[in-house]
Formats: structure tokens, C-alpha cells, sequence
């Protein structure tokens, strides 16, 4: 089994408002990547919650995901990582690879998720990452052998410090216009004005 563990904690301090909610394609920037995850079969959806946790929680069918709220939000991607790989390993204990994706791709989709699952099942990688724009990121997948690493890890480093120590274990998928992002009301105005 695969977790898609989604990362939506952080409180966009630099957008002044929750970017999870952003209106976008009708629905949300955090609503997309749920609905693009639940059209990846075999998969468990997991949502780190933080920030805004009430106002984004309310928006959610919990019929679909499960929601864990990371208290220690503010210290970083690393705390949500943790806090939700041990969620999801409490809930599906026999969990084989995770996938931690952002709530601010906008292009992200069912077929980059089921990319890295692919992969892996083909290359035996113990990680896929998502390449663009000349790096690596997310949606990212780790297989089960790199959950205790993971779990250690602490402050800003996110899984890239991981990627980073394993590369020989590491192969990448195409993901087109996975550099685009949203962090300013400026990145956002462009996303929907169709730049």
C-alpha cells in the first residue's frame, strides 16, 4: 500500500492568506491535489494540517482523507513530514512507500502520482523524486526502508536532505511545470490569469 501524504501546515506568510484555500479550477489549491490524489487507485490520503487547521479542516470530506493537525507547525516542513508519515504508519501500519506532495503545485496530477509509483515498481528505487527545472522535489516517493530517517528529521531541512544522501537509491520522473508554485500573490494572479 501507498500513502500520499499531503503537506499543508504552513501559514504563507508571504501570500497574507491561506494558500491551501485559493480559489482555483473551481475548487481549491488544496481540494485539487486531494482530487488528483483519490484518482490514484490503491492509495490511503493523508492531510498535515496546521496553520488556519480549523478554517482548512471544515473545507474537507473526511469521508475521503484522513487529517492529522501538526502542533508544531511553525518549526518547519520537517515537523509535518514527521508528524504525518507516524500518523498515517499508526492508521496503516503495513504501509510500503510514501509519497509526500504540497498543497501550491497547481499542475500536480493523478499521473505524476501514479509516475512515481510506477517507477519504483519498476526500478526497485527506494526513491522517486519529481525533476524540474534542472532539481528534484516534490511529489516525492520514499519507500519503507527510509520511514526511520524520516521520522528524525528536525527544521526546515525537509526530505531533500534525504534525497540528497541517497542519490545512488534515487531516480527522478518528468514533472512539467512542477517549478510553479505559490507562495506570492503575484505567483498566484499569474496561475490564474493562465501565464
Amino acid at each position: 500500500m501507498t500513502g500520499i501524504v499531503i503537506l499543508a501546515a504552513g501559514n504563507s506568510s508571504r501570500l497574507g492568506q491561506p494558500k491551501q484555500l485559493l480559489g482555483y479550477k473551481d475548487s481549491t489549491l488544496l481540494k485539487n491535489t486531494i482530487a488528483e490524489a483519490f484518482l490514484v487507485p490503491d492509495v490511503v490520503i493523508m492531510v498535515v494540517t496546521g496553520a488556519n487547521n480549523q478554517l482548512i479542516e471544515e473545507e474537507q470530506d473526511p469521508s475521503r482523507i484522513k487529517i492529522c493537525f501538526n502542533p508544531d507547525w511553525e518549526m518547519g516542513m520537517s515537523s509535518s513530514i514527521v508528524k504525518g508519515l507516524n500518523t498515517l504508519l499508526h492508521l496503516y501500519p503495513d504501509c510500503e512507500n510514501c509519497i509526500f506532495a504540497v498543497c501550491d503545485q497547481p499542475y500536480v496530477s493523478s499521473l505524476v502520482f501514479e509516475s512515481l509509483i510506477k517507477e519504483h515498481s519498476k526500478t526497485k528505487k527506494g526513491i522517486v523524486a519529481s525533476a524540474y527545472s534542472g532539481t528534484v522535489g516534490t511529489p516525492v516517493l520514499f519507500n519503507k526502508k527510509y520511514f526511520g530517517e524520516l521520522a528524525t528529521l528536525q527544521g526546515q531541512e525537509g526530505a531533500k536532505k534525504i534525497i540528497n544522501a541517497y542519490l545512488e537509491d534515487t531516480v527522478s520522473v518528468s514533472f512539467e511545470k512542477g517549478n510553479i508554485d505559490i507562495d506570492t500573490e503575484d505567483d498566484y494572479n499569474k496561475l490564474i490569469s493562465g501565464f
